[in-house]
């Protein structure tokens, strides 16, 4: 059994410590500031305490669990870890600086999964000191609610890290797709990016609203939560699908640029739900309600958990 540990107290990684101890098992995570420290225990603690309200768990669930979290700003806590989840900044610089810090403190065998979702595994591999050990495990957030993760493995992996890591995976209930070599965005986020792209250019173009795009999209993804995409193309027919895309190909968006009604958004503040107003006024959006949507089509991966009491 692998000593799971995060490195990095925000959102994802708070999510990752939510998923370990979940599971029953010890889980330290590594901040840098007491700021930070205080934010995390307080995500985990809500992340609980909606599984709770949605009888994902029970109380006495959520007390063990806050049992097995460690929080510290201390690397010297990694003493023992073989499998760290690494959750800092966007940044090959300061994930370097981590990995030399964990190298230090983490046993010699620890793997070091990536969440990143912009840098190269291979990147990452050349900033670390044990270059072997090192892959990207990208999660969707929430982090310990989506079995989804995204694994980018790179030529200086071994057999045996790789056995590793899918063994732990699987303890986590996670359910990992592979790419043999980094891509921009991995794969979720390119698709989430080519409908954005048109969805903006929808908008812009005066054709429709953000709120039915999204209703559109809510009722496509049902069909894609028990068919895949490229299943169903398979049962229309490719004949059909072809003399689609002859049609619809010419008029998609092509654009390489960010496109000026999302750059005139930001320009003004308007950031999104943070700032109150984005693509829509989230003063009109029930925040509880949106953290429910947000996580109940996976509830039930949840009840696989076999959680600590």
């Amino acid at each position: 059994m692998e000593n799971y540990a995060v490195y990095g107290a925000g959102v994802i990684g708070s999510g990752e410590a939510t998923l370990i101890t979940g599971h029953g098992l010890p889980c330290t995570v590594i901040g840098r500031s007491e700021t930070g420290l205080e934010r995390c225990r307080r995500v985990v603690e809500q992340n609980w305490d909606d599984m709770i309200a949605n009888g994902l768990a029970e109380e006495k669930n959520k007390i063990a669990a806050m049992k097995l979290l460690t929080v510290t700003n201390a690397p010297a806590a990694l003493a023992g870890s073989t499998f760290i989840f690494e959750a800092v900044a966007e940044d090959a610089a300061q994930k370097g600086e981590v990995y030399e810090t964990i190298a230090e403190h983490a046993d010699p065998s620890a793997i070091v999964a990536s969440c990143t979702s912009s840098l190269s595994s291979a990147a990452l591999a050349k900033v670390s000191p044990r270059p072997e050990n090192v892959l990207v495990v990208h999660p969707l957030n929430p982090a310990h609610m989506i079995p989804l993760v995204e694994v980018v493995t790179q030529e200086k992996n071994t057999p045996q890290v790789l056995e590793r890591m899918y063994a732990a995976l699987k303890t986590l209930h996670r359910d990992p797709v592979t790419l043999k070599r980094s891509m921009p965005g991995i794969l979720v986020n390119r698709f989430h990016q080519a409908l954005y792209r048109e969805s903006i250019y929808l908008i812009e173009q005066g054709v429709t609203s953000a709120k039915d795009i999204d209703t559109a999209l809510r009722y496509l993804s049902m069909r894609y939560a028990s068919i895949g995409l490229l299943e169903f193309f398979d049962d229309v027919g490719l004949p059909l699908e072809i003399s689609i895309a002859k049609n619809v190909y010419p008029d998609l968006c092509s654009t390489t640029e960010i496109q000026d009604y999302a750059q005139k958004l930001l320009d003004g503040g308007n950031t999104g739900r943070i700032s109150g107003r984005g693509l829509y006024d989230w003063s009109k959006i029930d925040d509880a309600d949106y953290r429910y949507r947000k996580q109940v089509p996976f509830f039930a991966t949840v009840r696989n958990w076999t959680m600590p009491e």
